[in-house]
């Protein structure tokens, strides 16, 4: 199993390839910044048109992770959907897909800026949730303590071999964790950006994405 554990505010979490946080102890998968609909917004928005799979490799890669982890619960971290209207404009074949995913299980739609209100979904929706330690919410804050939340994209560098390679990254330290955008099409925000760097602390790490999960000191 391509995972990368580590312990974050007293809880023994997992960090998997896709960009998701599994909770063994609590049967939890966490992800974040599905942005569905992505193709279909910047269509309606801007005339710009995409190739409209990205909601195919986003599911496919969240059915994955539910494959790997089987979750009794999961968490959507914000951002789950491009916009409301995005959100409403599914295929047919998407939707029946997230029902799919929900059933069974405890789901819960953190609200994000892109969907800040309840769709028609299943599950509960919530501006944060507490669970054990930590609280799950879209965007991290300054005055947050064991805060698991997502919105930022973020990305670091890594040079090997002399080479640069930027990948998709966990961000963490001893109050924030930071997950990456879990969809397609979402890009990213380097660590060093201010953004970033003036929110973390100065000892936080960087866990890169991919077929091997890697931990280094977050780049500044």
């Amino acid at each position: 199993m391509n995972i990368f554990d580590f312990e974050f505010a007293g809880a023994e979490l997992q960090a998997l390839g896709s960009g998701a946080v599994y909770w063994p102890d609590q049967e939890l998968l966490v992800v974040s910044d599905l942005h569905l609909g992505k193709s279909e917004r910047m269509a309606r928005r801007s005339g710009q048109l995409l190739p409209p799979y990205e909601g195919i490799e986003t599911l496919t890669r969240l059915d994955e992770a539910i494959a790997q982890t089987r979750p009794k619960r999961v968490i959507c971290l914000g951002d789950s959907f491009d916009d409301l209207d995005a959100g409403r404009s599914l295929p047919e074949d998407q939707i029946t897909w997230i029902a799919r995913l929900m059933a069974g299980r405890e789901w819960t739609w953190i609200e994000g800026n892109h969907d800040p209100g309840p769709l028609e979904f299943g599950g509960s929706h919530r501006a944060e949730l507490i669970l054990g330690p930590l609280t799950f919410r879209h965007i991290a804050t300054q005055e947050g303590r064991a805060e698991v939340s997502g919105h930022y994209h973020p990305k670091a560098q890594l040079i090997l071999r002399g080479r640069s390679l930027t990948r998709p990254c966990f961000l963490k330290d001893s109050t924030r964790l930071i997950l990456p955008a879990f969809g397609t099409y979402t890009g990213g925000l380097h660590s060093s950006d201010a953004a970033l760097s003036t929110l973390m602390a100065q000892d936080a790490k960087a866990i890169l994405t991919g077929s091997t999960l890697c931990e280094m000191p977050m780049p500044r």
